[in-house]
Parts: C-alpha cells; sequence; structure tokens
C-alpha cells in the first residue's frame, strides 16, 4: 500500500471516530451559550458505549430491513468520510467517486432510515420518514448546485482537487462561492435535523423528524443510528471547509512537516465552524414544518444565483 493510500486511511478513519467529539463539542458551546453547564464534550461517547452494552429489543413483526438498516447508514456515513478530504487532499476514495456520487451516498443512507421508520408501521416512525423525504428532496438539488457552482470553477467534479484547486488560489472572496456558502450552510442545518428546521434535543411529537424516525431502536442499533448522525454533520462540516475554506489542507505532493501542520489547522477550523453552528442555532427558533419549503426553496435560489454569478461574470 502507497504511502498516499495510508494517509487518506487514516483520514477516514480519524473522521469516524472523532465524529462524537464534534457533536459534543456543538452541544457544550450552545449550553455556554444558555447559560448551562452542559453535560461535556464527551458526552456522546458515553452513550454510544452505554448503548452498546445493552440489549436490542425488537418491535415484532420488523424485517430485516429493520435491523440492518442502521449498518447501512453507518457504512454510508464511513464511505463518505472515506471521500471528503479532512486534513488533506489525499482522501481514499477521493479520486472514485466525485461530488454526484457523494450527494448519492447521502441519499442511500436517506433512504434506508425512511424505510425501516416504515418498516414497523408506528405512526411517529412514518410522520417522520415523510418528513425527512421531504427535507431531503428540496435539499439535494441545492446542494447539488453548490457542488456545480465549486466544480465550475475548479474545471473537476472531485472534491479532493476541487479544495486542491482552490486552496492554490490567494485569498479572494469570489460572489459565486460567497452565495453557495450561503445556500450550503441552509443546506447543512436541514439535511443533519438541526434548528431551525429540526431540533435534535426535542421529544415532542408533532415536531419530530429524526427522532420520530428512530423511536423504535435501541442498544447497538441506535448506538449506530447516534455515531452516523455525528459523522454525518462532521462530514457536511468537513465539505464546508474543503469548498469555501481550503486553504491548510496538505497537498498531494506536501511532506510530513505539510501534513503535521494541516492537523491542528483542520482542528481550528472545526473548533471554530462547531462554535459557529452552535451560535445559529442558540439565536435561531424552529420553523414550522410547513416553512421548511421556503427555507430550502431560498437556499436552492441562492445556490443557482451564484452559479449564474460564476457563468455570467466569471467570479
Amino acid at each position: 500500500m502507497s504511502t498516499w493510500a495510508i494517509i487518506g486511511l487514516f483520514e477516514a478513519v480519524l473522521a469516524i471516530l472523532i465524529a462524537p467529539l464534534f457533536i459534543g463539542w456543538i452541544d457544550q458551546c450552545r449550553a455556554w451559550l444558555q447559560n448551562r453547564r452542559g453535560a461535556g464534550m464527551l458526552q456522546p461517547y458515553r452513550t454510544i458505549r452505554k448503548l452498546l452494552h445493552k440489549d436490542a429489543v425488537i418491535a415484532h413483526g420488523a424485517s430485516s430491513l429493520f435491523r440492518v438498516s442502521p449498518y447501512v447508514q453507518f457504512g454510508a456515513m464511513a464511505m463518505a468520510a472515506a471521500i471528503i478530504p479532512v486534513f488533506s487532499v489525499r482522501a481514499p476514495l477521493g479520486v472514485a467517486a466525485d461530488t454526484i456520487a457523494l450527494v448519492g451516498v447521502f441519499a442511500l443512507a436517506r433512504v434506508f432510515i425512511a424505510l425501516a421508520a416504515m418498516d414497523i408501521g408506528t405512526a411517529f416512525g412514518s410522520l417522520g420518514a415523510r418528513r425527512e423525504m421531504l427535507v431531503g428532496f428540496l435539499a439535494e438539488p441545492a446542494l447539488l448546485m453548490v457542488f456545480l457552482t465549486a466544480s465550475m470553477i475548479s474545471q473537476s467534479t472531485l472534491l479532493p482537487t476541487i479544495a486542491d484547486v482552490l486552496g492554490q488560489i490567494h485569498f479572494t472572496i469570489f460572489p459565486s462561492l460567497a452565495f453557495a456558502g450561503i445556500a450550503f450552510v441552509m443546506v447543512l442545518l436541514a439535511e443533519n435535523a438541526r434548528i431551525p428546521i429540526d431540533n435534535p434535543t426535542t421529544h415532542l411529537e408533532l415536531t419530530m423528524i429524526h427522532e420520530a424516525m428512530v423511536l423504535e431502536y435501541s442498544a447497538r442499533h441506535l448506538a449506530l443510528i447516534e455515531w452516523s448522525s455525528a459523522l454525518k454533520l462532521f462530514n457536511y462540516a468537513t465539505i464546508g471547509i474543503a469548498l469555501f475554506l481550503p486553504w491548510g489542507l496538505a497537498g498531494r505532493t506536501g511532506g510530513a512537516l505539510e501534513l503535521a501542520l494541516a492537523l491542528p489547522i483542520a482542528a481550528l477550523k472545526l473548533v471554530i465552524l462547531g462554535a459557529a453552528l452552535a451560535l445559529v442555532e442558540t439565536l435561531s427558533a424552529k420553523l414550522r414544518i410547513f416553512r421548511a419549503p421556503e427555507f430550502l426553496a431560498t437556499a436552492f435560489l441562492l445556490a443557482v444565483l451564484g452559479l449564474l454569478v460564476h457563468l455570467l461574470l466569471g467570479s
């Protein structure tokens, strides 16, 4: 195995391991902003460990799809982590799957969690599945437009190549990427069940989206789902860094020193991004579900506007 493949594999494994820590950091920042003490940044690890030591309770009538879905979700998010550059542009699957395939990987996880939610036949599961597919149906076009804008600038659909090309450009504010960046933040909040689209800490039946789909899961299955959710948010955060803050990523020909410097830079970006997300969620109020299409339609229009600005003005 070549050196770059080993580095890329290490990058993917590192992303899987620190994803719960990223969620813990966001939750801790939200607690500080709300004048609460918080459970600590390691609480997601404690939750996953506790769930892994419990015995799973499977509902009567559950098919094999219900049991397989958590593993498919985790596998899809792990595959996405192998495509997205975290601290270098040497992602192991980065040259094998482009941004369109990456959107398909996210869609695969969404379809399986929605089907599993409807498999039991509960009212809340079906309600959450319909809402999840509605959000995904509206968010995916906006995400594709964001990727298309960056691809037009870098002349490539491979995410590591996009990050490498944009990282070599001197610090310049592209109006097209500015519009795309706002749209991407809106998609990130919607796709990861964050405020204002959903509240990850709520247990109110009529407002839940993600939580409504996983009410019937327990033990190792719920642990995998929680880990997958944390990894999904981490993946979106690293996508945002690769597209809009690519400076500091180790290049393809970088040596050991460049890799050593890229790690703390990537960590600093994630810390700042996590605090910013916590601030946005603290200052925002949850929207009614009927306002979600307007929110995501705005994201799509901003992404299209960014693409048009690049095509018409070349900036």
